[in-house]
């Protein structure tokens, strides 16, 4: 079991000293710490030092960190790295919060964080379940917008007469706003209904 430290600070102009001497003074070694100089509105998980320290991590090593709000400024992101930490078999440790999982009653914060993420989670599958009906009920459609069939034979023309006159499939699918991908899918489904 290694105790690996983290420190985020938003700017290069804030310090993580207190931070870093708040790790070293429970046992992390300097060389076990991580830090990232980065706003909290990144993930957890895009930010580079956090993801050398997520790399470096082994099942059974314990993440501390100064307070559990250096690792992101919403509650669901928190959520999700103590998540992923834990889903790893590493653990955290919060020397501000009190959450220490040698502990009865940092057990029981981390397994509230963690129903916590679980539940913040559905809530936000049901919001937005709730809001695509919502808008289905009011007519609104969803996927790809139905294309009148004449534009597309009208396109597919135009393309031919290009491609007679010696341009790539790609030149003159770009022609008409279309991929090379698009053309031929649009090509197909028009030799499929001539079959």
């Amino acid at each position: 079991m290694r105790l690996l430290g983290y420190t985020r600070v938003s700017t290069a102009a804030q310090e993580a000293k207190l931070q870093l001497d708040s790790l070293l003074s429970v046992g992390v070694q300097k060389r076990d710490v991580f830090s990232d100089v980065t706003s909290g509105s990144r993930v957890a998980a895009e930010r580079p030092g956090m993801k050398k320290l997520l790399d470096y991590a082994e099942s059974g090593d314990i993440v501390v960190v100064w307070r559990v709000d250096r690792l992101g400024r919403s509650l669901i992101d928190v959520l999700n790295t103590v998540t992923l930490l834990r889903g790893r078999g590493v653990e955290l440790r919060s020397i501000s919060d009190g959450i220490d999982p040698a502990t009865t009653a940092g057990r029981l914060m981390l397994n509230m964080l963690a129903t916590l993420a679980e539940y913040e989670r559905e809530l936000i599958t049901e919001r937005v379940n709730a809001g695509i009906a919502a808008a289905r009920s009011s007519g609104t459609r969803f996927g790809r917008p139905v294309v009148d069939p004449a534009v597309i034979a009208g396109k597919l023309e135009i393309v031919k007469q290009e491609r007679a006159k010696g341009r790539t499939a790609n030149e003159a699918a770009q022609l008409v706003g279309w991929s090379r991908a698009t053309l031929y899918r649009h090509q197909q489904a028009r030799a499929g209904f001539r079959g």
